[in-house]
């Protein structure tokens, strides 16, 4: 049904929106990368597999459907996804890192085309553009984009990062009978244990342990399973632009939570983007309500 298309939008800009003050609860926690990522796997992972066992009808048929091409797919998805961001944040400048991860749309886009054949409208490519550009003003200046060995592990983290989360998204719109929480809910727990066969159970509790339980028993969970949702019901490359949000707002989160002013040329860009997105999300609201759900 045509209300597909916009319940998918909805649910990614819910998402989004509630991922935005994630960084600043990182911030807080004063943890290092794989403490981070031990505490928010574990959480995340448990309460998705919680949330699985305690909602799903068809237990036993829900395993095998894990074992298939698409569900490990989602698996190590998401495991790369929650490795990646905290070794690039915690070894490499952020801007790289964010730069790389800012190209998810396109990622999103071209997976889509390339595995199903899905093609991405022109007014979707003209908006990956103008995101990508605010982001790329948003996020340079001040040498942090300097060709060095730290700037080039930054970066491919970010890439990783972007690949892992488009193909995600591009996998479950085309595999509506996987169960999502068992999918995701598997990932985030594999994660969670690197972390914490990493940094060692003696550690876990250096610093702030209720800022980091809130964005891995809330934050996380209800962004991902809101964006992981959408990705059913409108195309990955939508999902993707819109999760482009928490790039740009995340900053003013830190700002108003630490006294960490964004720059000029943050405001500038995150402008561009809200700006570019909003335009994106109006013009979709637009569109004829098609016959099929390929919104």
């Amino acid at each position: 049904m045509g209300t597909h298309r916009h319940y998918g939008l909805g649910l990614a800009l819910l998402g989004a929106l509630v991922l935005t003050p994630d960084a600043l609860f990182m911030r807080w926690s004063g943890m290092n990368g794989f403490q981070m990522l031990g505490w928010r796997g574990l959480c995340m992972g448990a309460l998705f597999l919680l949330a699985w066992g305690l909602t799903s009808k068809a237990r036993s048929r829900d395993l095998p459907k894990v074992l298939t091409r698409a569900g490990i797919t989602v698996v190590l998805c998401q495991f790369f996804n929650a490795l990646l961001f905290p070794m690039g944040i915690g070894g490499a400048p952020v801007a790289p890192v964010l730069l790389g991860v800012a190209t998810v749309p396109v990622w999103a886009a071209l997976l889509a085309r390339l595995l199903h054949n899905e093609a991405t409208p022109p007014a979707t490519w003209a908006t990956i553009a103008a995101v990508l550009a605010g982001i790329t003003l948003a996020i340079t200046g001040k040498g942090d984009l300097a060709l060095n060995p730290g700037a080039l592990f930054g970066a491919a983290c970010g890439l990783g990062v972007a690949f892992a989360l488009a193909l995600n998204f591009v996998t479950l719109r085309h595999a509506p009978d996987l169960p999502l929480l068992l999918a995701i809910g598997g990932g985030a727990l594999l994660a969670g244990c690197t972390g914490l066969a990493i940094t060692t159970p003696a550690r876990m509790t250096d610093g702030n342990v209720a800022a980091i339980l809130l964005t891995g028993l809330v934050i996380l969970p209800l962004a991902f399973f809101s964006l992981s949702q959408a990705s059913r019901h409108t195309a990955a490359a939508n999902v993707s632009l819109l999760l482009l949000l928490e790039t740009v707002l995340a900053p003013i989160w830190v700002w108003l939570g630490t006294g960490e002013a964004p720059t000029p040329r943050m405001l500038a860009g995150g402008a561009i983007v809200v700006i570019s997105l909003a335009g994106f999300l109006w013009h979709r609201r637009q569109l004829p309500i098609p016959a099929s759900p390929a919104a």
